[in-house]
């Protein structure tokens, strides 16, 4: 048993019909048929989405991913109609709301990654694979690869593993032109991304995308190039053989996962609330990976 430890009751706002609670995002569409996309300030870890919200991370996931929609322009086409709040809409949703154009969008979790770790060290220890791709061996946890490599996922309910598949998978469920369309967007967007946070001290060791068809034009979706859709790592404490330092929820799965949480997560019960001291943590965090991305100081 996993998902929500309690589920919210979606805001009602004149003019826009929910469709679609995630595990951060409200989703909803609007007269002209555009969606309306709400980031809120959840958190989740283990499965489930936590009763103890992280605040501001809503509107540090938009507005980086904003940033990064910018800086992606010349590569990726990307959703995004406008960022003015829909008309009746509570003040709350301000810096958290996008409006975007609704796309036909493709079933598949596109992830890259530049370095080994997470399910892609799990699978590399057993089978010195990612995806049935075969790497070379004395690779540890934190290893650069020798070349970035794409290694797609299933997309998850909400309380469910997204699931590893290979390329060939994918091609077979969406088709081989849109498959080989996806990696290439995919390693470029990775490539382009990993070297801007590289100048800014900054390792991407893999993120995830999500793509959708404007017509026959493939568009980045969603969020992008965020603590809760990429591993960022500090540079200067890079050290493979480990586990690395991170810009995400580290703070508040390692509370988790003490003694002090009093939470097996093994079990059918769900999570406690977290103490304030890791919310404070886990918030900086976010805040710090916004500041040191873009170099402008959170307001």
């Amino acid at each position: 048993m996993s998902g929500f430890v309690e589920k919210p009751e979606p805001i009602q706002v004149p003019g826009l019909v929910h469709l679609h609670t995630g595990k951060v995002r409200e989703l909803y569409r609007d007269e002209a048929g555009d969606l309306v996309m709400v980031a809120s300030d959840r958190i989740s870890a283990y499965d489930w989405v936590l009763p103890t919200e992280i605040p501001d991370k809503g509107r540090v996931l938009t507005q980086l991913s904003l940033w990064w929609f910018d800086q992606l322009r010349d590569l990726a086409p990307n959703h995004v109609l406008s960022t003015a709040l829909p008309e009746g809409a509570p003040a709350d949703w301000a810096g958290r709301t996008l409006v975007c154009k609704s796309l036909r969008m493709v079933p598949v979790e596109c992830v890259a990654r530049g370095y080994l770790t997470g399910s892609g060290l799990a699978e590399y220890q057993e089978s010195r694979t990612v995806c049935g791709l075969a790497l070379p061996e004395g690779l540890v946890d934190g290893s650069e690869l020798p070349a970035p490599i794409f290694t797609p996922a299933t997309k998850a309910e909400v309380g469910e593993h997204d699931e590893n598949v290979s390329y060939e998978e994918v091609a077979r469920q969406v088709g081989a032109e849109t498959a080989a369309e996806l990696r290439q967007a995919t390693l470029a967007v990775y490539a382009r991304a990993r070297d801007i946070a590289r100048d800014r001290g900054i390792i991407l060791a893999d993120t995830k995308f999500e793509f959708g068809f404007d017509g026959d034009s493939l568009v980045l979706a969603d969020e992008v190039l965020t603590p809760d859709s990429s591993r960022f790592w500090p540079a200067d404490r890079w050290e493979p053989g480990r586990a690395q330092p991170s810009y995400d929820k580290q703070f508040v799965r390692d509370w988790l996962t003490s003694a002090a949480s009093g939470w097996d997560r093994r079990s059918e019960q769900p999570p406690p609330p977290l103490p304030g001291e890791v919310v404070e943590a886990t918030r900086a965090k976010y805040v710090e990976a916004y500041e040191r991305l873009t170099g402008v100081r959170w307001s």
